[in-house]
């Protein structure tokens, strides 16, 4: 008797119900993809800069007002679900929703880099971030202490800045408001400082 064959059926939204806490899922052309959440480093530069943004950006603290910025958003991109570290609306175009995910693009994006989503974030994410028509993306790396700033230009990502180190910058979309890089990138780890004093 014929053995009969398997059919790979394509993820869903309901395969994302059950798993673990201690992972970030996307759907990316009908294939589940799973990440282990990020380490210290990564959660915090997303917590600061999530921080820096939301004051003046969505509650006009020192700031302009205009936008709704959130942390790990379950988005729809066409037929690909992905989790941005961060995304942003601004008011006039965000889907306010009860449940399930975002079906409305978002204006701006960030992806913050880590070991284990590094290539992830830049070979599939970005290209599908463009092909969809978000305006803006961030590329923050806290290991190397750089942010890139890119514009969709015609299609294509434009690179508009990149900054380094401790200062303090403005980058667009958000440029009304001056950023503080170096709250971005935490504390000195402990094994730093073992480094140093030996």
């Amino acid at each position: 008797m014929a053995l009969a064959a398997r059919i790979h059926t394509p993820a869903t939204l309901h395969d994302l119900d059950g798993l673990p806490d201690d992972v970030v899922a996307h759907i990316v052309e009908g294939e589940l993809i799973v990440h282990p959440r990020p380490d210290p480093p990564h959660v915090e530069a997303a917590s600061e800069l999530g921080w820096q943004l939301v004051g003046p950006f969505r509650h006009g603290v020192n700031g302009p007002v205009g936008w709704v910025i959130l942390d790990e958003p379950k988005i729809l991109f066409g037929p690909h679900l992905f989790v941005p570290d961060l995304a942003g609306w601004r008011k006039e175009s965000f889907p306010a929703i009860r449940k399930g995910p975002y079906t409305v693009i978002p204006d701006w994006i960030c992806e913050i880099l880590s070991p284990t989503t590094r290539r992830f974030d830049r070979v599939t994410k970005l290209p599908l971030y463009a092909q969809e028509g978000v305006g803006h993306a961030w590329i923050l790396d806290p290991d190397a202490q750089t942010l890139e700033v890119l514009r969709l230009h015609e299609g294509s990502w434009l690179i508009v800045a990149v900054y380094e180190g401790q200062g303090r910058v403005r980058a667009e979309p958000f440029d009304a408001v001056e950023l503080d890089l170096s709250l971005l990138w935490g504390e000195a780890r402990p094994e730093e400082n073992e480094d140093d004093a030996g």
